[in-house]
């Protein structure tokens, strides 16, 4: 039972070419950089990724992504990632853009074992209908584009039929583990992070304190063990290492006047 791991790199290390990947985070909340970063030292290519967003502020998985190592991403969020762009429109990088809750509902799906679902976000939409870019040929063309989807009416709605995601491995970050692979997030760090560990067929968690089995309340544990197989202990600098996208701050009052 216990699911702790020495290293990052090791617990990555049987993550081969061409695995798909689960990836949680949101912007540059949760994401599990020291886990993605090892599997960029280790040279892994041809990686299929499932995350919300791929990377901001050249980190997470904007590391792999600028080094040519993903293939495909299905994902939600371009944002202003400018290479995720440019590969995207040179067709280099396979995309599949989702609305944002279908992605979080395909993950639990996927984790729960259920094969597919009807929505109605996407009805009436390339969503549903096809014919969505997934890759370009590099010269303004369509390489592949996506197929359309099978639509029902359910009392007197329409819904559009999404499919469950699984993939090879899930990488998450989260507060607190145990050595059970039960995890606590922070706050707006839970966002994917627990439906990207459902997802995954082996899941590596980088946890920023780890504790002993029976030290968190059950009651406490936003994601059991049972979905997790890896549990990696951050040290406190890589645990206190947290970038923050866009810093906003107030200018600071004329000098002899007073605020408000």
């Amino acid at each position: 039972m216990d699911k702790a791991v020495a290293t990052a790199r090791e617990a990555v290390a049987d993550v081969a070419d061409g695995a798909s990947v689960a990836v949680g985070g949101f912007g540059l909340s949760g994401v599990p950089v020291v886990l993605i970063q090892a599997l960029y030292e280790r040279g892994v290519s041809e990686l299929s990724v499932v995350s919300n967003n791929c990377g901001a502020m050249e980190s997470g998985l904007a590391v792999l992504l600028a080094a040519g190592r993903i293939a495909r991403v299905t994902g939600s969020y371009v944002g202003a990632n400018k290479e995720f762009a440019r590969q995207y429109l040179a067709g280099e990088l396979e995309v599949e853009l989702i609305p944002q809750g279908t992605l979080a509902e395909r993950l639990r799906a996927g984790g729960a074992g259920i094969p597919a679902f009807y929505t109605p976000a996407g009805v009436g939409t390339q969503v549903a209908e096809g014919g969505l870019p997934w890759l370009y040929d590099g010269n303004g063309g369509v390489a592949l584009a996506s197929p359309p989807k099978e639509v029902r009416e359910f009392d007197g709605t329409q819904y559009v039929l999404e499919h469950g995601i699984r993939t090879d491995f899930a990488l998450v970050r989260a507060w607190k583990g145990d050595r059970h692979g039960n995890l606590v997030f922070n706050k707006s760090s839970r966002n994917f992070n627990p439906l990207a560990a459902m997802a995954g067929r082996v899941a590596i968690a980088e946890v920023e304190e780890l504790v002993e089995p029976g030290e968190i309340d059950p009651d406490a544990v936003h994601l059991p063990g049972i979905f997790v197989q890896r549990v990696v202990a951050l040290t406190p600098e890589q645990a206190a290492d947290k970038k923050i996208e866009r810093r906003t701050i107030s200018a600071p009052p004329a000098r002899g006047t007073v605020s408000a």
